[in-house]
């Protein structure tokens, strides 16, 4: 199975907005652009709301044929390990092995003695087409590179081989991330950790490496935007150098997560994939959950009072909901209204408080945040919450595809045209 050449992952908390995320891809292609789209969901956040994985191989499918989309479409099964795989194997056709956690394992020293061999011919400066200087080579270089990342690209052989035993290797896509770690790798660890993974046979088609500066869950982008730049630019020059170096798969691309929201850097990243005719994966982090509390404060009444009651329990139980994401989110408590305020505020207030506006002064990143990790919360309203979105569903479903396609599609594949 073979991935297009540019694909956005749409996450769905609630399983909701798959008509109205398909429908900003359908006015992609009617604007000149083929953009296929991932539905992502990980284990963590079924487990959370309490659904499977075959919940969004479902949407996905019913707003496919709802649409009469007839190009390509994946189920990925979100940030995987061999231990959680399992329920993905059936309903899944896309396969995201996380393997940050054994970054900086032990590898075995047959192993790195084998690596050292196989990469020695690179000893020297390595140059690469597209990046104007070359990069210093020494033994060193390769057994810390080795040492650094061999753990984690046997890990992804492992995961691979397991899901292929039991579903065929033809029949999905495969991508390795290692962006959920502290430390960024450097396009040259990202050629190592690519020649590791050939020699792994783990033919994957995406790579999601962490790169320098803060990727926050639905804010834009912290840090140096011109580092950025050149870095993405050497990454994916890395790659294309790669492909042909290693024998890796053609379809090769760089994959950026809790890419979504990233205004900043959309420019730099549609510069580089027209200069190098690159693919792109970018995977949205809780965007469309966003934009349905948006829709629910739009809609007045019960609508804004769930929105309200999602904030308050949020800024209530911060430190319990806060846990799993302290490495992609920068919240300032201190800035956050306690919720005896929001609860005074009309429709306006609380949309204009959260929508991703910075010309607007009401904006606040702090308060974005926390409600981008308080779907627990609506999880746990049941019901409740379900209902209130059929209720506001034409709000919703409106602002969810301008969303995709004004603010992601639109800028990163379309650009100024």
């Amino acid at each position: 199975m073979e991935i297009e050449k540019y694909s956005i992952g749409i996450g769905d908390r609630f399983g909701h907005q798959g008509v109205a995320q398909l429908s900003a891809f359908v006015k992609a292609r009617e604007h000149g652009v083929d953009v296929v789209p991932v539905w992502n969901k990980s284990n963590r956040e079924h487990a959370l709301i309490g659904t499977l994985p075959q919940n969004t191989r479902l949407e996905a499918d019913q707003a496919v044929k709802k649409l009469g989309w007839e190009s390509s479409y994946y189920v990925d099964a979100d940030h995987i390990g061999i231990k959680t795989v399992d329920l993905f194997i059936k309903p899944s056709n896309y396969f995201t092995l996380d393997v940050a956690d054994f970054i900086g394992g032990e590898p075995s020293p047959d192993d790195l003695a084998d690596f050292t061999k196989f990469c020695s011919k690179f000893i020297g400066t390595l140059s690469i087409p597209g990046i104007r200087n070359g990069f210093d080579v020494s033994t060193q270089t390769i057994v810390s590179a080795g040492k650094k990342y061999l753990s984690a690209v046997k890990e992804a052989g492992k995961i691979y081989r397991y899901i292929a035993s039991r579903k065929g290797k033809e029949n999905f896509v495969t991508e390795v991330s290692t962006d959920e770690t502290n430390t960024p790798q450097t396009p040259m660890e990202l050629f190592f950790i690519l020649a590791a993974l050939s020699r792994e046979e783990v033919p994957l088609q995406t790579v999601a490496p962490k790169f320098t500066g803060q990727f926050l869950k639905g804010v834009d982008y912290v840090g140096d935007v011109a580092l950025f730049a050149r870095e993405f630019e050497e990454d994916v020059a890395v790659i294309a150098h790669a492909i042909k170096e290693f024998g890796l798969p053609e379809t090769l691309k760089i994959s950026i997560h809790s890419g979504s929201d990233k205004f900043s850097i959309y420019p730099a990243i549609n510069r580089t994939i027209r200069k190098f005719s690159a693919g792109l994966h970018l995977k949205t982090a809780g965007t469309t959950w966003l934009e349905e509390v948006i829709g629910l404060a739009k809609s007045g009444g019960e609508g804004l009072h769930i929105a309200k009651e999602v904030y308050a329990q949020s800024y209530l139980r911060f430190e319990e909901l806060a846990k799993p994401y302290l490495t992609v989110i920068d919240i300032r408590k201190e800035l956050l209204p306690v919720p005896a305020e929001v609860n005074k505020w009309g429709s306006a207030d609380f949309v204009q408080t959260l929508r991703h506006d910075p010309s607007c002064t009401r904006y606040s990143t702090s308060f974005r945040q926390l409600i981008h990790i308080g779907f627990k919360v609506a999880a746990e309203m049941e019901d409740r919450f379900t209902h209130a979105l059929d209720e506001s569903a034409r709000t919703i479903n409106e602002g969810v595809t301008e969303n995709i396609y004004e603010r992601h599609l639109r800028p990163i594949f379309l650009g100024n045209d």
